[in-house]
């Protein structure tokens, strides 16, 4: 590690802590010729993982961009930004623990998908819209409905359900299905 100052090699090293969570080792280091201290932080260096996009282009993972795209569909939800940022952690995670270093963006947006489905119905949807590229209002309502009969599936198996509940209107559900049915036609 050279010197920032007077760009000399040789340094030692004063005190060194786990920073970042965890996930970094912060060093405070003096350099041997000009007697200044500065810091270094050594962190793991992941493979680089390459997304595939629809259109076949391919750019490398950027963890700020999915996490920017959880954030705009959890706005108002009242979900921690802590949360966000530990999803968009676990879908990063999961990414590195592959194999192959080649992920479509399909298969990134279905696994941030997995992880909404059970914190939030409304953040599930902002994101499924966007990602699944709806085109109207029958592509919402065949969401809608497949979480609805997600979620009785859910109570009747004892699993625990999202946090905003879809269907829990004073209409019978025979009564919500023909509505469904008729704006999805309109």
């Amino acid at each position: 590690m050279r010197c920032p100052f007077c760009n000399n090699p040789d340094n030692r090293v004063l005190e060194s802590r786990s920073a970042e969570g965890g996930q970094s080792i912060r060093r405070r280091r003096e350099c041997l010729r000009c007697k200044r201290r500065f810091t270094t932080y050594e962190q793991i260096e992941f493979v680089p993982v390459t997304v595939i996009k629809r259109d076949g282009r391919r750019e490398g993972f950027d963890r700020s961009k999915l996490l920017r795209g959880i954030v705009r569909a959890c706005e108002k939800t009242g979900i921690p930004q802590m949360r966000l940022e530990e999803i968009t952690d676990e879908v990063e995670a999961e990414l590195q623990q592959r194999e192959v270093r080649e992920v479509t963006s399909n298969e990134i947006g279905e696994l941030v998908l997995q992880k909404l489905r059970y914190l939030s119905e409304v953040a599930y949807v902002r994101f499924a819209s966007v990602y699944r590229q709806f085109r109207g209002i029958a592509d919402f309502i065949h969401t809608l409905n497949q979480l609805r009969n997600d979620n009785s599936t859910t109570h009747r198996e004892g699993r625990s359900p999202t946090n905003t509940s879809i269907g829990d209107s004073s209409l019978e559900t025979e009564e919500t299905e023909k509505t469904v049915t008729l704006s999805a036609h309109s």
